[in-house]
């Protein structure tokens, strides 16, 4: 049967008391985003749910889409008819014989926010399950952990019928906690990173710091094209590449090498600041782990959020390195991650970096250096890119050249 509308159920939105109208808002605003390829879509937010009305687009392909909006909880393709009766008992019939398979056990769900219609949710669910027990054979009723469950709802306008349950990512609406930046290296921690920042309704833009000549095109066209996997989930994501170049070689030449990691960081974390302010954002986030690298320790990370006051949020930071590997292949960014591409967070690192660095060692050294200079060269080279969902910027070559690696 051919679905004539999605009722999508909103899941923490139902948490936001007053502000929940505008949190349905902006996830009715994601969803259009999502769906811009079918313009015969319709949409209708409600208090309680959104409806989809399909107008001949395929569930098929909006299933797809739809489980990668933060937001959703749970929807469900519908089929609105009549209310009659004779409707609800047909069209219950044709969906249970395309989806019932043997063995399988089933139970009739009804509500009806329409108290004036003619019969209540207990006798809807009797004579519905009794023409189909009349009409199809190996029916097995079970209440409460049910194969299936056709669910009727009865409304003011129409009635509606469904028979699957689908689940969304849930989460928040993406824009509703505000815009952040996110620091996106190539690995894997960073990305995961930013779909965790996603999903708590966080609006990022990704800063990328690349040293050329030390790192190649193609490392920056796969942070890029990491942005564009993530941006199924976000609609578009601003991209600003950083030049990096010129304070590597800086830090290399003047400082000792104990040292270069902890004050490259420093620089890292100070353009980052300085970009979020421009831009309008609120917090820094990054992939870091704790304990994973030597940059990753408490002491180092002490040594280094020393540059701001701006809230650092890493939502990974207690995640296992197998739980972080299982989400990125979940999310689909773990095989571009992995190809060997440096970046610029590789290349100088010394052979015995501190992991212990001390604070006022961090800040002796760094004094040593043109820091505003520095900063001001590699702010002024930057580059914004808006990157949609799966654009690409890899050629077929490059991924080549890295499955042979």
């Amino acid at each position: 049967m051919e679905y004539t509308e999605v009722m999508v159920r909103y899941g923490e939105l139902s948490t936001k008391g007053k502000n929940r109208k505008d949190f349905i808002n902006r996830l009715a605003s994601n969803v259009e985003k999502v769906l811009k390829d079918f313009p015969q879509i319709e949409f209708h937010p409600r208090h309680d749910r959104m409806h989809i009305v399909l107008n001949g687009a395929p569930f098929k392909d909006v299933d797809q889409r739809l489980k990668k909006v933060f937001g959703i909880q749970t929807y469900s393709p519908a089929i609105k008819i009549p209310k009659t009766l004779e409707e609800i008992e047909k069209t219950s019939l044709e969906l249970m014989q395309e989806t019932f398979k043997s063995g399988m056990t089933f139970k009739v769900n009804t509500k009806r926010s329409d108290h004036k219609f003619e019969y209540d949710t207990n006798q809807l669910n009797n004579l519905v399950g009794d023409y189909l027990f009349d009409h199809m054979d190996g029916l097995k009723a079970e209440m409460k952990h049910p194969d299936l469950v056709l669910r009727i709802e009865v409304r003011q306008d129409a009635v509606y019928i469904s028979n699957q349950l689908l689940h969304g990512v849930g989460g928040m609406p993406v824009g509703t906690a505000g815009k952040a930046v996110m620091m996106l290296s190539g690995g894997i921690d960073s990305p995961v990173a930013s779909w965790l920042a996603l999903k708590r309704g966080v609006d990022i833009e990704m800063v990328h710091f690349f040293s050329p000549p030390y790192t190649t095109e193609k490392a920056l066209a796969k942070a890029k094209e990491l942005t564009g996997i993530l941006a199924n989930y976000a609609g578009k994501i601003n991209f600003i590449a950083v030049p990096f170049a010129e304070i590597q070689e800086t830090i290399k030449e003047k400082l000792p090498e104990g040292y270069l990691m902890t004050v490259q960081r420093r620089f890292m974390l100070q353009l980052a600041d300085r970009i979020r302010a421009q831009r309008g954002g609120l917090a820094i986030f990054n992939g870091e782990s704790v304990g994973q690298v030597a940059s990753q320790t408490l002491q180092s990370m002490v040594a280094i959020n020393d540059v701001t006051t701006t809230p650092v949020i890493r939502p990974v930071a207690t995640m296992d390195k197998t739980e972080i590997i299982k989400l990125a292949e979940d999310i689909g960014t773990f095989d571009l991650s992995i190809q060997p591409f440096e970046d610029c967070c590789t290349i100088f690192a010394p052979p015995r970096p501190k992991t212990k660095p001390k604070l006022e060692k961090a800040r002796e050294y760094e004094a040593r250096l043109d820091v505003e200079g520095l900063i001001q060269r590699a702010l002024d080279g930057i580059e914004v890119t808006p990157i949609y969902p799966n654009e690409k910027f890899l050629d077929d070559k490059a991924q080549e050249d890295a499955d042979l690696l």
